[in-house]
């Protein structure tokens, strides 16, 4: 049902953004710091165009930065094992009232229970747990081996008001994550 749920998001999402605006901003492949530079430099072109407020524009950003790190860093499949660069796959576009945001990578089975325990979290909380809980992990959090706090996906919930969406697709072995948010303006 879920997997439905993001295919019929896509499609649809994908179709209106071609339909009314030309193609989406859509890159699979390794995503370093020079092609999160790129990224963020076209989407930046495209929603100047706009007459957003603000905020929006720094949302969008936010999510944007925020996704495209959690391939860099988490990802489980990378090409070089000495300096591991995740690839993935990472789409944004705009359909109705809203931007749209969408990464795929590859992670090893044994995480998924703890991300969707994560993710199921954080969507069930409200703005003051949101609030708590990023407060909580800034004086508590352990910085990862990967760099990370645990603050991103948090902060991605929060800013946004929106649900992280997701899915985990099997494969050989491992497990291609999902993971979508939309902004709302």
């Amino acid at each position: 049902m879920a997997m439905q749920k993001i295919y019929d998001f896509i499609r649809d999402s994908l179709a209106k953004e071609m339909a009314t605006n030309g193609f989406p901003l859509i890159y699979k492949g390794q995503l370093t710091h020079e092609i999160t530079k790129i990224f963020s430099a076209m989407a930046e072109r495209k929603i100047e165009k706009s007459n957003l407020d603000p905020s929006v524009k720094r949302k969008v950003y936010h999510v944007m930065i925020e996704f495209l790190q959690n391939i860099t860093k988490h990802s489980d499949d990378f090409d070089n094992s000495e300096n591991p660069i995740g690839n993935g796959l990472f789409i944004v576009g705009e359909e109705e009232n809203k931007y749209y945001v969408i990464t795929g990578n590859k992670i090893k089975t044994e995480k998924i229970d703890k991300l969707k325990a994560h993710i199921d979290k954080l969507n069930s909380l409200d703005i003051n747990g949101l609030n708590e809980l990023f407060k909580k992990q800034m004086l508590e959090g352990k910085i990862t081996d990967k760099g990370g706090a645990g603050l991103g996906l948090i902060d991605l919930v929060r800013k946004t008001g929106s649900k992280i969406i997701y899915e985990f697709i099997p494969l050989k072995e491992a497990h291609f994550c999902i993971l979508a948010i939309t902004i709302p303006y």
